[in-house]
């Protein structure tokens, strides 16, 4: 008698979940979100590498999935993760991907020349890229994304992992490009970059929209703007929010789990003695306090009740 294996179990998972989105050319446009949010399906989607089951993309007037050839034209594409060819010069690296687009040899060399000079590069332009820091790979990463000119670069994570002196040099060289007239989309989950780059945030999470617009626009939209966390020992009594949420100043009051509360007023600091007092009143034991100015991650906090880092 013979055994018959068992069908394989199907999964599926929702990636993206009606998310519609129009960037404007000329613009840095992010994609805030923590992990798994859909940042990079939805970059996936757009530079031809995942197709989606339902709704349609176009980079300007070129659909994406019917037009790749076209639209990889159109494209630059900087992974999450640096996967340049080690074995290879940075010089090398750069005029192969030339080579790749069509580009003739002169302009081959003129543009690679162009953008070591441009990315900091020239000292290692013909030194295998297997010694080059983490920082120099993801420089490298974004100059090849850029010899054949494309009109829109996407960039995932593009400052992941690097330390903040590489990571403020980066932050200049996407401005500058993006001056020189290229549309820029970049995923992130680091909120102080999306306020320091781009033009409008979109924040998405398990696949949505939650919110879209300018920074300023985004942190203005916070109900009080600051943020007060308490954590307190044990779940918050219904006395203790009904009165924290008459404190002036005071616009919302959202138990968050775990004896956590979240407090959002148009202040922070000058909160603390009458939280305390309230505290100390309804037999609280407040075992922690953290005070949040307003910021896109406040803005995330509000909507899903959770840390862009959980």
């Amino acid at each position: 008698m013979g055994l018959r294996p068992r069908p394989k179990q199907r999964f599926e998972v929702t990636a993206l979940d009606g998310l519609a989105l129009a960037v404007a050319p000329g613009e840095v446009f992010g994609l805030l979100g923590p992990n798994g949010a859909g940042k990079s399906t939805t970059v996936g989607v757009l530079t031809t590498r995942v197709r989606p089951t339902a709704g349609r993309a176009w980079i300007g007037d070129h659909e994406v999935w019917t037009e790749r050839v076209v639209v990889k034209r159109l494209i630059g594409v900087v992974p999450q993760t640096p996967n340049l060819d080690l074995a290879l010069t940075a010089r090398e690296i750069l005029t192969f991907h030339g080579a790749y687009f069509g580009l003739p040899a002169a302009e081959r060399e003129r543009r690679a020349q162009e953008l070591l000079e441009r990315f900091q590069l020239t000292d290692r332009a013909d030194h295998l890229v297997l010694g080059f820091s983490g920082g120099m790979l993801q420089r490298l990463s974004i100059a090849r994304a850029l010899m054949h000119a494309p009109k829109v670069l996407f960039l995932d994570e593009p400052s992941a992992g690097l330390d903040p002196q590489t990571r403020l040099l980066l932050w200049d060289l996407i401005r500058r490009d993006n001056e020189r007239g290229t549309t820029i989309l970049l995923t992130t989950h680091n909120m102080e970059e999306a306020d320091a780059l781009c033009s409008r945030v979109a924040i998405v999470d398990h696949g949505k929209l939650i919110a879209l617009g300018t920074p300023e626009e985004l942190k203005r939209s916070i109900p009080g703007g600051y943020v007060v966390r308490l954590h307190l020992s044990g779940p918050p009594p219904a006395p203790l929010v009904a009165s924290l949420r008459q404190l002036p100043g005071v616009t919302e009051v959202r138990a968050s789990g775990d004896g956590a509360l979240d407090l959002y007023a148009d202040r922070g600091g000058s909160l603390i003695p009458e939280i305390a007092r309230l505290s100390n009143e309804a037999a609280a034991e407040i075992r922690d306090v953290k005070i949040s100015e307003p910021s896109l991650e406040n803005l995330f906090l509000h909507h899903t009740g959770r840390s862009l880092r959980d």
